[in-house]
């Protein structure tokens, strides 16, 4: 492909991701816990900092990553279950001690490694409704 090519095509992508990551507000999300319900893999950094301030929850399956900045991910599930900081009032436990150490996979969800999750269809309640919305629109034209 030729560079000038490539370059309007990352262009366009890059647009309309942010155009959806705008789109997608989790503050507004109804079912805020629906993102949590298979867990996340987080750098083993972050989980340090939360077992530090004693935050009720289990790590799984600790593994060498070099797409997270320790070389190493922990899941915050077992297996297919929900996240284990998700709490019995569906609010995430580290959230509610301390923003600023939610594992970034968290904050950026529903995206990973700039990239919309492949989860983002089945965990992301927000965008499930902007794709229902948006295939309505279609069927009616």
């Amino acid at each position: 492909m030729e560079p000038e090519k490539e370059r309007d095509g990352e262009n366009r992508m890059m647009r309309h991701k942010k155009r959806i990551k705008e789109s997608i507000n989790c503050v507004e999300c109804r079912t805020q816990s629906d993102c949590c319900r298979l867990g996340a893999w987080i750098d083993l950094e972050e989980a340090k900092k939360i077992i530090s301030l004693g935050i009720k929850g289990d790590f799984f399956h600790l593994e060498r990553d070099k797409d997270f900045p320790s070389g190493y991910r922990i899941g915050t599930s077992y297996e297919d279950n929900s996240c284990s900081f998700l709490g019995s009032d569906g609010l995430c436990l580290i959230h509610k001690v301390d923003y600023s150490i939610k594992p970034k996979t968290c904050k950026d969800f529903p995206y990973e490694n700039n990239k919309l999750s492949p989860f983002a269809d089945v965990l992301c309640t927000p965008f499930k409704s902007k794709i229902k919305n948006r295939n309505k629109r279609k069927k009616s034209i």
